[in-house]
């Protein structure tokens, strides 16, 4: 695990660090049936090397940042639907920081990842809503104790931590009580750990359970152990209001906090329906345009940069090359 110095200092060397894309949009794309309560989890314990060629494929479309495939895999989801005891759902768990570091393994000795350049991987910390598999993770509408949440969240955490994830994605968080609990989670239970926080939204001013996302983003930079917040599985025309509205926040902090890296990882555009288990809609962008949506982010804040649900390789090189030649 990286030391938030570490990491503070890797993104000062490298400006803007390039997030991954969609797994499993691209584990369909490969032939895999994700219809099932645990998605793209469901692929650690039937198609293991298709995960692992999928993050070696983002590494070398310039991705700097692979998240595992732990989104879904929750200890308590995998025990359920795959009626395993909790060792074994450890066990998957940790499996997913494995095959991102053997893909990061593979990259490196392709010798196509150009010299001093640092690959990561990001352990995927999914909110209870995903666990729900109904679509609340958009919404943000359920209720839990702080009990609760931490109870659902430590077993992934400690395996993803134990395995040795550079840092943790706690992403696609809709709702203001369970980022603190796992913030003091984090605190009190795994005080080495860092991590990103990335949340889906209302709209560009709130989370998706309407807490007002400057109230998050104290939080977060009030933290030791957050060292970037921001927005991920939201429109593309969304992030870009979201990180200008979160800058103008950050000027209002006191320092080192008004400095606080900003994330973004948008999704298509394309609206999830959690009873068909499809997405529906158009691509909110022409492939063309997303250049210069990359420019917007980056000058609103954004030092991680990478693509969401059914964003693929493809993006995510036109970002890594948007960023180099910017």
């Amino acid at each position: 695990m990286l030391t938030p110095k570490e990491f503070r200092s890797l993104l000062q060397q490298r400006g803007t660090l390039v997030v991954d894309g969609a797994l499993a949009t691209e584990l369909e794309t490969k032939g895999l049936d994700l219809n099932h309560p645990l998605w793209s989890g469901k692929a650690l314990r039937d198609n293991p090397t298709t995960i692992q060629v999928v993050h070696l494929d983002y590494y070398l479309a310039g991705a700097d940042i692979a998240i595992t495939s732990s989104y879904q895999t929750s200890t308590q989801g995998l025990k359920d639907h795959l009626s395993i005891d909790e060792k074994e759902a450890m066990d998957l768990v940790r499996k997913s920081v494995k095959l991102a570091q053997e893909a990061r393994r593979e990259a490196y000795e392709t010798g196509k990842i150009e010299e001093g350049r640092k690959l990561l991987v990001a352990g995927s910390i999914g909110p209870y809503g995903a666990y729900l598999s109904d679509g609340s993770e958009y919404r943000g509408d359920y209720q839990r104790t702080v009990h609760e949440f931490q109870t659902f969240h430590r077993p992934r955490i400690a395996a993803l931590v134990d395995q040795g994830a550079d840092l943790l994605a706690i992403e696609t968080m809709p709702s203001l009580p369970e980022i603190e609990a796992v913030i003091a989670l984090l605190k009190s239970d795994f005080p080495t750990a860092i991590a990103w926080i990335s949340c889906t939204l209302r709209d560009a001013e709130h989370l998706s359970d309407g807490t007002p996302m400057v109230d998050v983003l104290r939080l977060a930079a009030g933290s030791e152990q957050i060292v970037a917040f921001g927005v991920n599985c939201v429109p593309m025309r969304l992030c870009t209001a979201a990180l200008q509205n979160l800058q103008a926040c950050l000027v209002d902090l006191p320092a080192p906090s008004n400095a606080f890296p900003l994330l973004c990882y948008p999704n298509s555009g394309e609206i999830w329906d959690a009873e068909t288990k499809t997405w529906r809609g158009e691509r909110g962008a022409a492939e063309n345009e997303l250049a210069t949506r990359v420019a917007y982010w980056r000058d609103a804040g954004a030092r991680l940069i990478g693509g969401c649900c059914r964003a693929g390789p493809k993006d995510v090189a036109e970002i890594a090359r948007a960023l180099r030649d910017g």
